[in-house]
C-alpha cells in the first residue's frame, strides 16, 4: 500500500505547537547548544521539541508554559501509581529529613528488605540489584553465557532489552527484524545474536532445531514493549520453557516492563512457568532508578567474590542506592498489601480507556485497534499501543504486523497523532502507552475528547 505523505500536516501541527508552547520552544533552543538533540534519551525528544516539565503529580504534568498535560507516558511506563505517589515521596521525605538517603557506598537494611520482597513475590532464590533495565539484561545474558559455556543468544524480533550489546539486533523493522541496530558493535557479538519471531511457535521450534545446542539463552519479554505493548501467548511462553530445558539453554524473562505491572510480582506466574533468570526494572523502583536480576541461586552464585568462574556483576556505583532501595521497598510493600485493589483498578481503567479511545475515533469515522487486544492472558492490559490498521481483519499480535507499512500506518499513530494530541494537552508515546491507578474516569473522558479533536485535525489529510 502506498504510504501517505504527512509532511504538510506535520508542518501545520508543528507551527501550531510552537505557538502553543513558546517557553518550551525557547528552552529547547538553549538545550541544543549543550545536549545532542536537546536531551539524553531519543524517545523523549519528539519533534519539533518536547514539552519541558516543571511538575508531575498523579496522572498530570505541568510544563514551562503552565499547561496541565494529561500524561500516558508515565515515566516510560514505570509509574503504576502515577507520578510522585505520596506513599513513596513521604517515605523519602522522612528519610532525607532524618539525614539518610543519598549515596553512602555501604550495604544497609533497606537492600536486604527489598531483596526479600522481590524474591518472595517472584519465586526467585537470589537477586542482585543494579540501576537500569539495560544493565539487568546485559548481566543476565552474560551470566547465561558463563553458566552454559555457550556462545549464541536468541532474542525476539522487535524485542527491546535496552542498549545492551547482546540485544541490539532485530529491534527495528527494516527488512524483517534481521538488522543490527547500532553502529560500533563488533561482528563477534552481533553474529552471535539469533533473532526469532514473537508469538511464532513454529519459528521458535525451528530455531532450536538449528541452534539449540549452541544457545546460551533465549531472552524474552513476556509482554513485549516497543514491539507492541502486548502479551505473548501462553502456547509461546510454554514452548520457550520446554525448548530451553530440552536443549539445556537458559530462559531469561525480561520483566523490566511487566514485573509488578499486572500483579505484585512476576508475570511468569500468570503463564505458570518458572524461568531461570528474570530481569526487573521500571515499576519496582517506585519512581527511582532500581533494576535487578533474579532467579536460580546456582546461576547467580557466579557473581560471588570467591567463585573461580566469577562473572563481574558489580552493578555500578549507585546500585543499592539508599533512597532508591527505600522507594523500592516502599512501593513493593504497598502493592503487595493492596494487590487486589490496585491491579483490579488498573485492569478496569485499561478496558475503559480502550473502549473510550476506539469509540472516539469511530465517531470521526476512523478505525483504530490496539495491538494484542484479543489476548486471553491479560484482558485488562494497562499497556496500550494504538494503531491505524489498513484492514480490520489483521490480528496485530506480532511486531512484524504492527511495523509493516502495508498493514498499519505507524507514522500516523507514532508521530502525527502524538503531536496532534499534544495540542490538546495530552501526552502519548506509541499511540498511547500506559494507564495508572491515578487516571480517573474524568481523565479518560478528557482523553476521548482529545482524540476526537485530533481526528478532526487529521482527517482532511487522509
Amino acid at each position: 500500500m502506498k504510504q501517505r505523505d504527512y509532511t504538510p500536516l506535520m508542518a501545520e501541527l508543528a507551527a501550531a505547537y510552537a505557538k502553543h508552547s513558546t517557553k518550551s520552544a525557547k528552552l529547547h533552543k538553549k538545550a541544543l547548544k549543550y545536549l545532542i538533540d536537546g536531551g539524553s534519551h531519543s524517545l523523549r525528544l519528539l519533534k519539533p521539541f518536547p514539552p519541558r516539565i516543571v511538575k508531575a503529580q498523579g496522572a498530570w504534568l505541568e510544563d514551562e508554559d503552565g499547561h496541565r498535560i494529561l500524561d500516558f507516558w508515565q515515566g516510560h511506563a514505570a509509574n503504576i501509581l502515577g507520578h510522585n505517589p505520596k506513599v513513596v515521596t513521604s517515605a523519602l521525605a522522612k528519610a532525607f529529613k532524618n539525614g539518610y538517603g543519598l549515596q553512602t557506598g555501604f550495604p544497609d537494611r533497606l537492600q536486604v528488605e527489598a531483596a526479600e520482597i522481590l524474591c518472595r513475590q517472584t519465586g526467585a532464590e537470589r537477586v542482585r540489584f543494579t540501576t537500569s533495565g539495560t544493565l539487568s539484561t546485559m548481566y543476565a545474558v552474560t551470566l547465561a553465557r558463563a553458566f552454559t559455556g555457550r556462545d549464541l543468544v536468541l532474542k525476539v524480533g522487535g524485542g527491546w532489552h535496552g542498549a545492551n550489546p547482546w540485544a541490539l539486533k532485530g529491534v527495528g523493522y527494516h527488512r524483517g527484524f534481521d538488522s543490527v541496530d547500532s553502529k560500533g558493535l563488533p561482528k563477534t557479538i552481533t553474529n552471535k545474536i539469533m533473532v526469532t519471531g514473537f508469538n511464532n511457535t513454529e519459528m521458535l521450534n525451528d530455531n532450536f532445531k538449528k541452534f539449540g545446542d549452541r544457545l546460551a539463552c533465549f531472552i524474552l519479554e513476556p509482554v513485549i514493549g516497543a514491539g507492541g505493548l502486548m502479551p505473548a501467548t501462553t502456547e509461546y511462553v510454554k514452548a520457550a520453557r520446554r525448548l530451553t530445558q530440552r536443549h539445556k539453554a537458559l530462559l531469561i524473562l525480561d520483566e523490566v516492563i511487566s514485573g509488578f505491572r499486572f500483579r505484585a510480582g512476576s508475570v511468569a506466574n500468570l503463564y505458570d512457568v518458572k524461568p531461570d533468570l528474570m530481569c526487573f526494572g521500571k515499576a519496582i523502583g517506585g519512581g527511582m532508578p532500581v533494576a535487578a536480576v533474579a532467579g536460580r541461586a546456582q546461576i547467580l552464585n557466579l557473581v560471588a567474590a570467591d567463585n573461580p568462574n566469577k562473572v563481574n556483576f558489580s552493578g555500578g556505583t549507585f546500585s543499592g542506592h539508599p533512597a532508591a532501595m527505600l522507594a523500592a521497598k516502599t512501593f513493593m510493600t504497598h502493592v503487595v498489601k493492596n494487590e487486589n485493589k490496585i491491579y483490579s483498578r488498573l485492569a478496569k481503567t485499561a478496558v475503559k480507556t480502550r473502549q473510550t479511545v476506539t469509540n472516539a475515533f469511530a465517531d470521526e469515522s476512523l478505525s483504530v485497534r490496539f495491538a494484542g487486544d484479543r489476548n486471553k492472558v491479560l484482558p485488562g492490559n494497562s499497556l496500550h499501543m494504538l494503531l491505524f490498521p489498513h484492514q480490520k481483519e489483521h490480528n496485530l499480535t506480532t511486531p512484524e504486523e504492527i511495523y509493516n507499512p502495508a498493514v498499519c500506518d505507524i507514522v500516523l499513530s507514532n508521530k502525527v497523532l502524538q503531536l496532534a494530541l499534544l495540542l490538546e494537552n495530552v501526552f502519548t508515546v506509541h499511540g498511547l502507552c500506559s494507564t495508572t491507578t491515578a487516571h480517573t474516569e474524568k481523565d479518560i473522558q478528557l482523553l476521548g475528547r482529545a482524540c476526537r479533536n485530533a481526528a478532526r485535525r487529521i482527517k482532511p489529510y487522509l
